[in-house]
């Protein structure tokens, strides 16, 4: 019988073995790298002969004079983008739920879902061209109105919120479709029997609609806390300069700076070590909060 089943399923692993291989080897052989946190690394010694200095890379960080204002960035940035990422997709979602004509309602869908295909390499250029303040559409339209010239991309004051606005443009239509895919699974006789109590449609998104995608509002939710220190490193890599680093600095294009432009390899090793202890750290708390809160579990 052992012999059957393992010849039966001997296929099955067989398949599975080219995605392993390469998991094992750019995912896990790659963890060996992490001593270099704990060692002065130099370039051409043997790996295992570099001096060994325990945490001070980890307190070279924490002293650094840029340490602390990259890692509010980072925490601000993300958070921005985790709040807005998760309203405006359910408004959306809420108008389009309303639309009763199937063309214009999958014509909108395709629209707005179109950017997330698209990579930040692309996108940064076409930001660049629009958003300059001399030549850009946007500050043309915007001195129609008497508007001054915006620099969002060299403004210490509006590059945060930049980067935000064009992420959330980005990304809404993939969550705006898990919004409508939730939508679909609420009863209609809920509706019915509103109407027949005399409820509105206003009323009817309050009572019925709202509640019936909330479970699937707060995994989201929960589950994306666990990109608190992930603002985007190919976003803002695409699209800061050194005039924004005060307000635009996160701690992946810290890691970038300091690890291939300054060849500091240690130091980067523990910062980016550091910043995925916590991530792991959040992720843990948001699946042990979407178990509590939404009854969501992997295993």
């Amino acid at each position: 019988m052992r012999l059957r089943h393992w010849r039966k399923e001997a296929p099955l692993h067989l398949m599975i073995l080219p995605g392993l291989l390469l998991v094992v080897v750019f995912s896990y052989v790659p963890l060996f790298g992490l001593t270099m946190a704990f060692q002065k690394f130099l370039p051409g010694r043997p790996f295992f002969d570099n001096q060994w200095v325990g945490f001070d890379n980890f307190k070279f960080m924490w002293d650094m004079p840029d340490s602390r204002r990259v890692l509010w960035n980072t925490v601000y940035i993300a958070c921005l983008k985790i709040v807005a990422g998760q309203i405006v997709p359910i408004l959306i979602a809420l108008l389009l739920n309303e639309v009763r004509k199937i063309w214009l309602k999958r014509s909108v869908q395709t629209l707005i879902y179109l950017p997330h295909f698209l990579s930040w390499i692309i996108l940064g250029g076409i930001l660049v061209d629009i958003l300059s303040p001399s030549q850009g559409i946007v500050n043309q339209v915007m001195g129609v109105f008497g508007i001054d010239p915006i620099y969002f991309l060299g403004d210490n004051r509006w590059f945060p919120f930049t980067l935000v606005t064009t992420d959330l443009w980005k990304e809404f239509g993939f969550n705006t479709i898990v919004y409508l895919a939730a939508l679909t699974g609420i009863n209609p006789a809920l509706y019915e029997a509103s109407l027949i109590d005399g409820a509105n449609r206003w009323k009817q998104t309050l009572n019925i609609t709202l509640p019936g995608i909330m479970p699937i509002v707060i995994l989201l939710a929960t589950l994306s806390l666990g990109n608190v220190l992930n603002a985007g490193f190919d976003q803002v890599f695409n699209l800061y300069s050194p005039s924004v680093y005060e307000s635009g600095d996160i701690v992946d294009t810290l890691v970038y700076r300091v690890g291939l432009g300054q060849a500091q390899y240690s130091l980067a090793t523990a910062i980016g070590l550091l910043k995925s202890v916590v991530s792991f750290i959040m992720i843990s708390i948001s699946y042990i909060l979407a178990y509590r809160l939404a009854n969501y579990r992997i295993f």
